[in-house]
């Protein structure tokens, strides 16, 4: 059951994300960001810490989930179940790309941060989040060594599409999408007539990535 006190806590979170998106493109998505944000909110540095204990990481988080769900948002009207499995990959990445774009400047810094090398480990978790929610609303049920190889090739082309998008425009990035969807349903062609499955070490860092979307960024 959701009580005041969380459903307090989940509210500031996002005021606390609107606060650092004003910020992030003067002073980086820092944890001095975090605590000017908070402290534009009202909030002690004490009580921001609380609330986002891991600063620029929590609020980066927080910005992918919020993109996320604006991704969904925008394929709201589309039924996945009536297009062919191209059209699907291709309008869920476009979908998210669309919700990203909305926060520029500030999504420079936040792409930024997560290029950090301490930092990678959180983005290849947010990009695998961000590439199991497309799949889902695409209809996948997979459980089995495709649930993880699907996903990474999806986080492969959000990646490098997400990168195309803020040096080159959203014309370079779609066309890249279109490109890399024509390389995965050849790969998928034919492993339907191969034998093929994942190596081991690949399987085990696919289901890592996997089962690390349940802890908090």
């Amino acid at each position: 059951m959701i009580t005041q006190d969380s459903d307090w806590a989940a509210t500031t979170e996002q005021r606390l994300l609107d606060e650092a998106l004003k910020l992030a493109p003067l002073h980086g998505w820092t944890h001095r960001t975090a605590l000017l944000a908070g402290k534009a909110l009202g909030l002690s540095a004490g009580e921001t810490e609380l609330l986002i204990p891991h600063g620029p990481a929590d609020l980066a988080a927080l910005l992918s989930r919020r993109h996320d769900d604006r991704a969904l948002a925008l394929l709201g009207e589309a039924h996945a179940s009536n297009l062919k499995i191209r059209e699907r990959i291709r309008r869920a990445v476009e979908a998210r790309l669309d919700a990203a774009a909305t926060d520029e400047p500030a999504l420079r810094r936040w792409s930024g941060y997560l290029t950090l090398p301490l930092n990678l480990t959180l983005a290849a978790k947010l990009t695998w989040d961000s590439a199991d929610v497309l799949w889902r609303w695409a209809g996948d049920t997979a459980t089995d060594e495709n649930h993880y190889t699907k996903r990474l090739l999806l986080a492969g082309i959000l990646t490098g599409a997400g990168a195309i998008r803020a040096s080159e425009g959203r014309k370079a990035a779609l066309e890249f999408v279109d490109r890399r969807i024509d390389n995965v349903m050849a790969f998928e062609k034919w492993k339907a007539t191969t034998s093929f499955r994942p190596s081991a070490g690949l399987a085990r860092f696919a289901e890592r990535l996997g089962r690390a979307r349940y802890g908090r960024g």
